[in-house]
């Protein structure tokens, strides 16, 4: 048999490095080669498509907590600038936000139990002149 004459069909040879590459196929090459059989990953896929779900669920209420927290941050923030007051606010100082008779928001330097009107909410001017909510006893308030 020369060079040019045809291989069994059971001997791979590649012709073009002129080398038998049957033991370097990821796959059998004849009917006596050891069965093939692909490993099952559906239990892996499913514990970790599992795992990644819940992470991403976390992630996504952690950043709608945020978010709800933001806009509400925003809209305090929004009506406290829309409101009425006669004096520049002081950045550290605590107000006080109103509605009176009339129904119109104001702020005022007057604590709620040394006035009258409707009281809603206490704030602090911040020095990015952003105003931060406080609960009744001064803390920061964590909801809206």
């Amino acid at each position: 048999m020369g060079n040019n004459s045809k291989k069994p069909d059971q001997v791979v040879y590649n012709e073009d490095t002129n080398k038998y590459e049957a033991g370097l196929l990821p796959y059998a090459t004849n009917s006596s080669a050891p069965k093939i059989t692909p490993t099952d990953l559906t239990g892996w896929k499913n514990s970790n498509v599992s795992k990644v779900n819940h992470q991403i669920k976390t992630e996504y209420e952690e950043l709608k907590q945020k978010y709800e927290k933001l806009m509400a941050q925003y809209e305090y923030n929004n009506l406290i600038y829309s409101a009425e007051f006669s004096f520049e606010p002081i950045v550290g100082e605590i107000y006080h936000l109103y509605e009176n008779k009339k129904r119109k928001i104001f702020l005022s330097i007057i604590s709620p139990n040394e006035c009258n009107f409707d009281f809603k909410g206490s704030f602090k001017l911040n020095e990015d002149k952003m105003w931060v909510r406080l609960d009744s006893k001064g803390k920061l308030t964590l909801t809206h």
